[in-house]
């Protein structure tokens, strides 16, 4: 059960101490105080665990300061969307919006290289319109002889030139909690000229100790990608366990299956899985066609297999595309292979538009047949 306090409470108004004290004298029940900092207000919420079923709905929304109150009756108790949760389905991060009814597109260097690539990349974003990209400083390989990344080396001066071409948001794969203090430290050593969405990879979606962790910050919002060889029921928990340390702010990412099943393609795409995962949780959804795709394969009617999966997770109404691009692909550290150049990124981004297009009027025509 979560109880929503009204935004205007203060913890240590009478009201919200006698809401504490009522709850908890309740037998067999526990309380978990997080705040939701929004850029309009902020909101209390206190999450009650053990036997809540014996609670009545309508006598704590009696008290006064509550707002409503929420009964859990689904597994993802913060993250889910349960049957009279009216709360947003996203955020706000650096003056992006990032919720179930919007679309970023993150394109950039899987692995960040060299800093003439970097400020090629960003400098083909800016002349474009956008403002996020990925940059990946450390790299997780199977591979124990490939290159792993530059890590902290290359944070300055990738953050530098987000500021100098303005870009808000990087997502950035971390791999080990002092990643975050490396993050956070360039930040503040540079200005703050840009703004960092941790990128949790699949390798490390059952990492639980990295996930509390980074759950336990508030700072960095988090992009966490499904497990490759797990279930999504699982990968959803995965996202929960940051939410209840919590970190609210998750985006569930969907990069393709490891399967044969898949086969020609690196990774079975689960697309058809965004709007699941719409339904059964308040979280935007994320595609990585680059990883599901894993090539450069051209279709006979000339669009490139990424450019077709992307339009597929797009039209089902997917939320961020994190998508592999790169001055020199013939060059890349990392999968080179399957990057996109600078001069297809104007098509890529018209072809999302179009996509996207489609997928409104399709939301438009279903609101207008619900209504007659």
């Amino acid at each position: 059960m979560i109880v929503i306090l009204k935004s205007d409470i203060d913890k240590n108004s009478p009201e919200f101490k006698d809401i504490l004290e009522f709850l908890e004298n309740r037998d067999n029940i526990t309380t978990r105080i997080h705040k939701e900092i929004g850029t309009q207000q902020t909101l209390t919420e206190i999450y009650l665990v053990g036997d809540t079923a014996s609670l009545e709905k309508s006598e704590i929304e009696g008290l006064a300061g509550v707002e409503r109150v929420v009964r859990v009756s689904k597994e993802y108790r913060i993250l889910g969307r349960h049957r009279d949760d009216s709360r947003p389905t996203g955020f706000d991060y650096n003056g992006i919006r990032f919720a179930q009814d919007t679309l970023n597109t993150f394109a950039g260097l899987c692995a960040v290289d060299t800093p003439e690539h970097v400020e090629m990349m960003m400098k083909a974003l800016k002349e474009h319109g956008q403002v996020c990209t990925r940059m990946g400083a450390y790299k997780p390989r199977t591979n124990p002889y490939s290159f792993q990344g530059h890590g902290k080396d290359c944070l300055s001066w990738v953050f530098e030139l987000a500021g100098k071409y303005g870009i808000k948001v990087i997502a950035m794969e971390i791999t080990h909690e002092d990643h975050v203090d490396e993050i956070r430290d360039a930040l503040n050593q540079t200005g703050n000229p840009t703004g960092v969405l941790l990128q949790i990879g699949t390798r490390n979606t059952q990492n639980f100790e990295l996930l509390k962790s980074v759950g336990r910050q508030s700072e960095f919002p988090v992009l966490l990608k499904r497990g490759f060889g797990i279930t999504l029921v699982e990968s959803l928990n995965a996202a929960e366990y940051l939410a209840s340390e919590g970190n609210h702010k998750v985006i569930f990412g969907l990069r393709g299956m490891k399967t044969n099943m898949g086969d020609p393609h690196r990774n079975f795409v689960d697309f058809a899985h965004v709007a699941a995962v719409k339904r059964l949780t308040r979280m935007p959804i994320c595609i990585d066609p680059s990883h599901s795709v894993g090539t450069r394969d051209r279709a006979p009617d000339g669009l490139l297999d990424v450019q077709h999966v992307t339009a597929q997770g797009v039209i089902a109404g997917a939320n961020m595309i994190l998508v592999d691009f790169h001055p020199v692909p013939e060059k890349a550290l990392v999968d080179g292979p399957q990057a996109l150049t600078l001069k297809e990124l104007p098509f890529f981004l018209e072809d999302v538009a179009i996509a996207r297009e489609a997928y409104l009027k399709r939301v438009a025509l279903a609101k207008k047949a619900l209504s007659s």
